[in-house]
């Protein structure tokens, strides 16, 4: 059973999931659930994946970021994760956080900006 705050927002051939400030392993667990299904369902071309709202990241959470990344990069997709504040920033690199072949960026605005640029040029 899904978590009902985690919500994957479909935005065309993208889709935006805004990551809760404090998620539990489960959350996140089930997160990457919602996230690759919906990947599925909607054929998705992209996903942001926006954590400005994370303090703190833990080793489990980094870990699932990056193999979600991955993940959706395998299923045919491009990711970016957006809003990194600066103190998880420095956390995921002291936890040799890889983020694959997904991108980052400031803010939501910019990551679809992103996305978009690189979808229209992957046609």
């Amino acid at each position: 059973m899904f978590n009902e705050s985690l919500s994957v927002i479909k935005l065309k051939n993208i889709l935006l999931v805004t990551v809760p400030d404090d998620p539990g392993d489960d959350m996140i667990y089930e997160l990457q659930n919602k996230v690759l299904s919906a990947m599925e369902k909607y054929e998705s071309a992209g996903l942001i994946l926006d954590i400005s709202s994370v303090n703190v990241m833990d080793s489990f959470f980094a870990r699932t970021i990056s193999e979600t990344t991955q993940m959706v990069t395998l299923m045919g997709g491009h990711t970016v994760v957006a809003g990194m504040q600066p103190g998880v920033a420095i956390t995921a690199a002291e936890l040799g956080l890889h983020l694959g072949h997904a991108l980052t960026a400031l803010d939501v605005d910019s990551a679809l900006e992103m996305l978009n640029h690189n979808l229209a040029n992957a046609v």
